[in-house]
């Protein structure tokens, strides 16, 4: 069965780009021209499997729809626009994308996103160990779900992986070119502090569990309990 991807961007000729391309490689595609046409048709489509969302649009714009998407499931997001600044890179992390790509861009590249996403998102760093447990957190690989002293966190895809690399690399100190080449499956081009963004949101979700990834300033980041 087809994975179902919602597109959504006010310029009709780039939705039919990226539409023909995805079907090309064997997705279904459902298309919305503005942020509310987004969440409802995000409300009424449950078995959604990932959303392509543009930033600059009517009604409501990328970042309105992500965050009120993001209340409600860790859907992959992978936002698109024509800006290319750095600092609306880093808003659209620090809402809860999990990718950002800028326009203009190859439909080919993009589809080779949305592939690397969804393995992620389907468990591409799972182990033998289906559920990892470790100073009060659970972390279930097959289920991608975390609960932290038997209460469930929502995470994007983004931030259950980087938690499990965390968790999996724990003591050891990890600078964030290492990082990136290791939750990021694919050359990255952004800005280092794109991790910094993401581990300041893990940190506040995960409470005073957050405590347990420590900075290690002028390198990267190690995931330390102490006993």
């Amino acid at each position: 069965m087809s994975q179902k991807i919602l597109v959504v961007d006010d310029e009709m000729r780039l939705r039919k780009l990226v539409h023909d391309f995805l079907v090309r490689a064997d997705y279904e595609v459902i298309e919305a021209a503005d942020g509310q046409e987004a969440l409802n048709i995000f409300y009424a489509n449950s078995d959604l499997s990932l959303i392509i969302l543009d930033v600059m649009m009517p009604k409501k714009n990328g970042y309105e729809v992500l965050t009120e998407i993001r209340q409600e499931s860790n859907i992959p997001v992978i936002m698109l626009t024509a800006k290319g600044e750095e600092d609306d890179e880093l808003k659209g992390f620090s809402s809860g994308a999990d990718e950002y790509i800028s326009k203009p861009f190859s439909p080919k590249v993009l589809v080779a996103r949305v592939q690397a996403v969804l393995k992620r998102a389907g468990g591409s760093l799972a182990s033998e160990d289906s559920v990892i447990s470790i100073g009060g957190i659970d972390l279930s690989v097959d289920a991608h779900e975390v609960h932290i002293d038997g209460k469930r966190i929502e995470l994007s895809v983004k931030e259950f992986e980087l938690l499990e690399y965390f968790i999996k690399n724990r003591g050891l100190a990890l600078s964030r070119e290492k990082i990136l080449s290791s939750v990021w499956d694919y050359d990255y081009f952004g800005d280092a502090r794109t991790i910094d963004t993401h581990v300041k949101k893990l940190r506040s979700k995960m409470g005073d569990k957050g405590s347990y990834i420590k900075t290690i300033w002028g390198m990267g980041y190690k995931f330390e309990i102490e006993e």
